[in-house]
């Protein structure tokens, strides 16, 4: 399948390298509106076709999947610009600024027959599998409490500080918290709990976000821009917990038992970068004929978006594009 590219930043240049090494995928253009960051994108990853425009690129009747590497403020945009010119296409998180906009994609989506998907690699990825087969299996008991943080020193980038890109902690690394959760522990939650720092701009820098379950399960989550943590993700059981390496990119998965002891440690399986998963699924769905991912539905996505619009309505954030 001939994949087109949007944007030639840094998230396009990270994914690269998975996109070339699936068979299943022809890297064949990409479209940049700076001057030059296509054409030296191209020639390093081997892509057949450099524009300067993405309507340009859009109109490339080859061009079969798009995929959307701008800012988050400018996804809708983006997205449905794919999807009028006939485009299967697959975003980077958030998906959308908000959840509205969301629904505005999948309905047009649907409406043209074509695949929409939000490209959050955790949800594709093996180690998703691995941790709920052990959650399943008993081995830490009745999981009772979830943790998870997740925080890089990214305050002095424009897309983290800006309102007008969609910025602040939530739509660009609190969603991984989010879908950690969500993806482990469900999404029967009955009260969201939440307490915010906010940066001179106004929109969120750090945050904790407690999601209180309807069984009396709770997940405690943290995000930042200021600082690097750890990462972790802890499963708490009443036998045990489950501890893993890195929620935004899994590496390893550890059980402890109750005395503190290591029963198993599980290493996820060698990938290219971790970004293939999504792109396999997506070619395996658009040749299945199904409009959306099994591993990211949009009742999900939407689920994920809500829950942050909700917050961001609670800490008083609204984007200038909202207004």
């Amino acid at each position: 399948m001939k994949i087109g590219v949007l944007g030639a930043g840094k998230i396009s240049r990270l994914v690269a390298p998975a996109l070339v090494s699936l068979p299943e995928i022809t890297c064949y253009a990409v479209a940049s509106q700076t001057p030059g960051k296509a054409e030296a994108f191209a020639k390093e990853f081997g892509f057949e076709k450099v524009y300067a425009s993405y309507e340009e690129m859009l109109s490339d009747p080859e061009v079969e999947l798009a995929y959307v590497a701008t800012p988050h403020s400018l996804h809708y945009e983006h997205m449905m610009l794919c999807l009028e010119h006939s485009k299967h296409v697959i975003c980077e998180k958030a998906f959308t600024m908000n959840a509205e906009q969301s629904k505005k994609v999948f309905a047009a989506a649907k409406a043209r027959g074509l695949y929409a998907a939000e490209a959050i690699w955790t949800r594709y990825m093996p180690s998703r599998k691995m941790i709920q087969d052990l959650l399943d299996s008993g081995v830490i008991g009745k999981p009772n409490t979830l943790t998870a943080n997740l925080s890089y020193v990214i305050s002095g980038v424009r897309r983290i500080y800006d309102p007008a890109l969609a910025g602040g902690a939530l739509l660009d690394i609190g969603v991984y918290g989010l879908n950690f959760a969500l993806m482990h522990f469900g999404s029967d939650i009955v009260r969201v709990e939440s307490s915010v720092a906010k940066m001179d701009t106004g929109v969120d820098g750090m945050e904790t976000i407690t999601l209180h379950y309807r069984d009396g399960r709770m997940a405690v989550l943290t995000h930042s821009v200021y600082c690097r943590s750890d990462r972790m993700g802890i499963i708490h059981g009443d036998k045990g917990y489950l501890v893993v390496e890195n929620i935004n990119n899994p590496q390893s998965i550890q059980v402890f038992d109750g005395s503190d002891n290591v029963v198993s440690r599980y290493a996820v399986p060698e990938q290219v970068n971790g970004y293939e998963y999504e792109f396999r699924e997506a070619v395996r769905c658009i040749g299945q004929g199904k409009l959306e991912s099994d591993s990211m539905p949009h009742a999900d996505t939407l689920k994920v978006i809500e829950m942050m619009d909700s917050l961001r309505k609670s800490w008083g954030i609204v984007y200038p594009q909202e207004r």
